[in-house]
């Protein structure tokens, strides 16, 4: 059984009774299920796939959300060896909501920053729900100079609310600190690629999210702020997040139109979490198919981002 969102409930019905039955035919009772199951197994599936075609962007929002989702050290573990975790920004601490350090990738040398939100309540206050400090900012910082200074590709996997609005990442200087995170990707002389994997919220994703090539998961979201923080500067009323995300274009299909992001990595119906082996293969695929690109390219990486960025808006 699965966590269900509140508009799957027609499946978390259905899902439910399948499972009530396989109970009853597995407690030996002379009774036959067999073809009720299957039925019910059709319709729950065909019920899945009805919501999923047409999922709207609060919808998505929720999906991008889901608390089983994949995060980013079970992309770490499943798609590169060797990984060399980083810690400290050898100026005030560490930070475990982004993980970054060295490893290999499809043989290959990568450097590796990430956010993670944690998967139960324990590593979800040990990782601050994702949601990073200006210390976190600063080791993402220092593990691009190093990959410059060796000839490391870069790749980011961005999952976040946004970065931790708290008094202490104020005082320690959150603004500057995702601003040199953001000027450090523009400036690097190695690719870097960028899959959000989940939420991509406000300038906590954007500072490692500059890069090269930017790819999303098919229901990921990728925003200024969260649809709750623009209803509630918008409308005073933070009731009002499902307009909000509606009116912002914050889904991987708007921003693909809108030229912001690159590609986009489908995702199994239902989302990531019910097939997470397949999505994480698929971003790996990605991510080598968009450094291959970048390569043939053979060009200036730094001038490449720029004409990236300065181009986004001037089509429309």
């Amino acid at each position: 059984m699965y966590n269900y969102l509140d508009f799957e409930k027609p499946v978390a019905d259905l899902e439910g009774k399948i499972l009530e039955l396989k109970k009853l035919s597995e407690s030996g009772e002379a009774v036959d299920v067999g073809e009720e199951i299957a039925r019910l197994e059709r319709r729950s599936k065909d019920a899945l796939r009805e919501l999923y075609r047409a999922l709207t962007p609060w919808q998505k929002a929720q999906v991008a959300r889901h608390p089983d989702r994949p995060h980013c050290m079970d992309y770490v573990r499943a798609l590169f060896t060797d990984f060399t975790p980083l810690a400290g920004d050898r100026a005030f601490g560490e930070d475990q909501a982004v993980v970054a350090g060295f490893a290999r990738f499809r043989g290959e040398p990568i450097a590796i920053i990430g956010q993670e939100k944690g998967n139960d309540t324990q590593s979800r206050l040990k990782h601050n729900f994702g949601m990073a400090r200006p210390e976190g900012y600063r080791k993402a910082v220092r593990i691009m100079d190093l990959a410059d200074r060796f000839g490391i590709r870069v790749v980011s996997l961005v999952d976040t609310a946004g970065a931790y609005p708290g008094i202490g990442a104020e005082e320690r200087g959150q603004a500057e600190a995702i601003a040199r995170s953001t000027s450090k990707c523009l400036s690097l002389k190695v690719p870097n690629i960028s899959v959000i994997i989940g939420e991509g919220g406000s300038g906590g994703a954007i500072a490692i999210a500059t890069a090269n090539l930017v790819y999303m998961l098919e229901h990921s979201i990728y925003s200024v702020i969260s649809p709750e923080g623009a209803a509630s500067i918008l409308w005073h009323d933070s009731t009002r997040a499902r307009d909000a995300a509606t009116n912002m274009k914050i889904t991987a299909q708007d921003l693909l139109q809108l030229k912001i992001i690159d590609g986009i990595i489908p995702e199994p119906v239902g989302g990531a979490h019910r097939a997470a082996e397949t999505v994480i293969a698929a971003t790996g695929e990605t991510i080598e198919n968009g450094f291959r690109e970048l390569a043939a390219g053979a060009g200036d990486y730094r001038e490449h981002r720029r004409e990236k960025f300065l181009a986004i808006g001037r089509s429309l």
